[in-house]
């Protein structure tokens, strides 16, 4: 995309390393997807998903291909299109042969959508372009009962969903894929503006899926999404001059660059300005629905799942956040809490309380604000800078400790947590 001196040569370089990093293991559940590093071994027998390997790099390095192709091929030498081109279809082919043993991410059957259809137009295969169809009709019927994802309010995953739309709107295989793309990238827009907070530079949760906090101090591939149409003080990515978590998911910005962000004119409006106090209550599936408090300088956020899910590393949902909080500090600042580990739980957001009902187990929550002073939290009463919090719970206990940059608080035994907060001077 920059093309300057010595660019395409070293592009080329990097392609034919990964296209020999790509694995060839016929009947493997990790056939076709790509080695993580150089010095990665390719898995054996008793690999383990996630752990050696990564079936999802199909999709995201396969769809690099793709677009590389369909924009730059007249660029490469005559001999690597095709070796490209056929490992988009070892690709494909491995994800359509290895039988997940879990369900797909909404992210990753978005991408898996897109790249049958490419590869199928590419090398005339009518079958994986009816394929394709018919994967994103599916899609798209479960995203028209409630105009959401399972996958639910994720600043990061939102960001790849919107890739995959994207994808689907400019290059989708048939007319029907483009204007499903175009429809629910629109729609998927809409329901981020809804949480989304102009004054406090966040997404209000609660999120199936997060990374950080506050978008302020990671990068989210939503905030990503948001810098291509906002001016930089009104985005939500860090300071690119200080440190930051997730710096990585920068990669995506030339792809995104390419797709072009197309937010609708009334949600943008929503993302330059503070749109007003609101409650939120949106079902996601018959078993989850979000809830959402949104206020000028306080926004609370909780999922009600029918105790059919918790939240912490030793469940399936490690990245799910059932409860949150953002309030601003000080003129500028904001903090943020959450409760980031609980048995199967219910979480209601209402006006400036968080309902919290669990299986009998510990809860923790993360605190982080500057100023936040170990001796202010007591079982009862978390004393934050600008925010009073009174707590009713049936907690046995407390333990408070510190960590780099947080607080951790865990209600030991506890099956409610009830949470009223005021933001004071």
């Amino acid at each position: 995309m920059r093309h300057e001196s010595g660019d395409d040569e070293r592009a080329v370089r990097i392609l034919r390393q990964i296209v020999t990093s790509q694995i060839t293991a016929p009947g493997e559940r990790w056939d076709g997807t790509f080695r993580r590093a150089p010095e990665e071994p390719v898995p054996s027998g008793a690999a383990q998903l996630w752990r050696d390997y990564d079936p999802n790099w199909r999709q995201f390095i396969g769809i690099t291909l793709a677009l590389i192709l369909t924009e730059y091929e007249s660029r490469l030498p005559a001999d690597l299109p095709p070796l490209l081109l056929d490992s988009v279809r070892r690709a494909v082919e491995g994800e359509l042969t290895q039988g997940r043993a879990e369900p797909y991410h909404t992210n990753i059957a978005l991408l898996h959508g897109f790249l049958l259809g490419w590869a199928g137009q590419r090398l005339g295969r009518a079958d994986w372009v009816a394929q394709s169809e018919t994967w994103a009709k599916k899609i798209r019927t479960e995203f028209a009962r409630h105009e959401t994802f399972d996958e639910y309010n994720s600043p990061t995953y939102y960001g790849v969903d919107l890739y995959g739309l994207a994808l689907w709107r400019r290059y989708g295989a048939t007319e029907k894929v483009r204007e499903w793309g175009a429809e629910m990238e629109a729609g998927l827009w809409r329901d981020i503006g809804r949480f989304y907070h102009a004054g406090l530079t966040n997404l209000c949760g609660p999120f199936d899926r997060a990374y950080g906090l506050d978008m302020r101090h990671y990068v989210s591939l939503i905030g990503v999404w948001m810098g291509l149409a906002l001016p930089v003080e009104l985005t939500p990515l860090p300071d690119l001059g200080e440190p930051m978590d997730h710096a990585h998911d920068f990669v995506f910005a030339p792809a995104f660059v390419l797709l072009g962000a197309r937010i609708p004119a009334d949600v943008l409006g929503g993302f330059r300005e503070f749109q007003g106090d609101r409650r939120l209550e949106r079902t996601i599936t018959p078993e989850r629905t979000a809830t959402a408090w949104i206020s000028r300088d306080v926004m609370l956020g909780g999922e009600v799942t029918q105790r059919t899910r918790g939240a912490g590393p030793d469940t399936p949902y490690n990245q799910f956040v059932p409860a949150t909080a953002h309030w601003r500090v000080g003129t500028n600042e904001v903090g943020a809490f959450a409760l980031i580990t609980c048995p199967a739980v219910d979480a209601r957001a209402d006006s400036g309380k968080l309902s919290i009902a669990t299986d009998r187990g510990d809860s923790t929550f993360r605190i982080a604000a500057a100023g936040v002073a170990a001796n202010q939290i007591t079982r009862e009463h978390w004393a934050l800078p600008n925010l009073s919090v009174e707590i009713t719970t049936d907690a046995a206990s407390i333990d408070v400790s510190q960590r780099e940059g947080f607080f951790e608080v865990v209600y030991r035994s506890a099956t409610t947590l009830d949470l009223r907060v005021t933001r004071v001077p």
